[in-house]
């Protein structure tokens, strides 16, 4: 097995945030569902863990947290999100072509490729 580190994210209701995360192509692992923890991967090497937040632990407006999704298909995800998005994908002065989104948390999801790696 080889290192990995994961994410656990609070999340007020766990059926929209794995709704959610599905749109980015995770699905819960076989015996991954817990009741108030989840284990979701997409099969490519993510993984994401979705803990029920303390009631009023995650207040509207002031979520800290965010995600970073490294896929090549940026654009056919954006377009899983329609209208939806915070920013539309565009190459960024960091060397990524990204959009971002925010879950139903308000958790920030970016969702990038490196510009270099693009293909035309």
């Amino acid at each position: 097995m080889r290192q990995t580190l994961t994410a656990i994210l609070p999340c007020n209701d766990l059926d929209k945030s794995q709704a959610f995360y599905a749109r980015l192509g995770f699905t819960v692992d076989e015996g991954g569902d817990h009741g108030d923890y989840r284990i979701l991967s997409d099969g490519r090497g993510g993984a994401l863990h979705l803990n029920r937040a303390v009631e009023g632990w995650l207040i509207p407006g002031s979520n800290p947290f965010g995600l970073y999704l490294y896929v090549e298909g940026v654009d056919a995800l954006a377009d899983a999100f329609g209208p939806g998005l915070i920013h539309q994908p565009e190459d960024k002065p960091w060397g990524m072509y990204e959009f971002a989104v925010s879950d139903p948390d308000e958790t920030l999801v970016r969702v990038g490729w490196p510009t270099r790696l693009r293909t035309a």
